[in-house]
């Protein structure tokens, strides 16, 4: 009789035990759950919050030339030269834009030009006042025979703007570093300036030279 009652102790402690590790395991897989729904609300609120800003976020780019409502426009980031001439209230009929690039994306505080039929082709190469104009345009080979080249060394920042693509911040850059550095030894040196990269630098290493 006493081993009955030792044995049946014996029964629910161990009993005991065994629903206490099942109600741990039951709490953990519920906390388990519970963090996950807290992580999954977390990165789901931060993706919104990143979506949100980046469709309300605007760029304000200064156009002019041949469209009818010249002036600064208010854009969405990722926006296009082609947006920026729709918000300009379109092309006029005197506008050329066989060589302009509408795909472009354009950035905040750019300013840019779009050329008339009777521009001169140096004119037209000038539609985008800042370094970021890179690719705006459409290459044309035509150009470089009517295009002056400029020794990078004496240059002024006027001549130096002449050059493909240069706008007056790239221009300022050019001076600064040649004051700094000294003179260019090769052409291939104007490419350690800020701003101007490969790309670039095929654009005017026709109209430049060191001597």
């Amino acid at each position: 009789m006493i081993n009955f009652f030792k044995n049946k102790k014996i029964i629910i402690i161990i009993c005991t035990i065994v629903i206490m590790l099942i109600v741990s395991y039951v709490n953990n897989l519920n906390n388990n759950d519970i963090n996950l729904n807290e992580n999954e609300t977390l990165t789901n609120l931060t993706e919104s919050k990143e979506n949100s800003e980046n469709e309300d976020k605007e760029i304000f780019v200064h156009i002019t030339g041949e469209v009818e409502n010249p002036g600064v426009v208010k854009l969405k980031e990722g926006s296009r030269i082609k947006d920026v001439i729709e918000a300009a209230g379109g092309l006029t009929e005197n506008a050329d834009i066989s060589n302009v690039n509408l795909a472009y994306v354009v950035e905040d505080g750019i300013k840019i030009k779009i050329p008339a039929i009777e521009d001169d082709e140096l004119s037209k190469q000038s539609i985008i006042i800042e370094e970021s104009g890179e690719n705006i345009i459409l290459s044309d080979n035509n150009t470089k025979e009517k295009n002056k080249v400029i020794n990078i060394n004496t240059a002024t920042q006027t001549e130096l703007e002449g050059l493909p693509g240069i706008g007056p911040s790239i221009s300022i850059k050019i001076i600064e570093y040649r004051n700094k550095n000294g003179s260019f030894k090769n052409i291939d040196d104007i490419k350690n300036v800020t701003g101007i990269g490969k790309s670039k630098f095929e654009k005017i290493k026709d109209f430049i030279k060191v001597k």
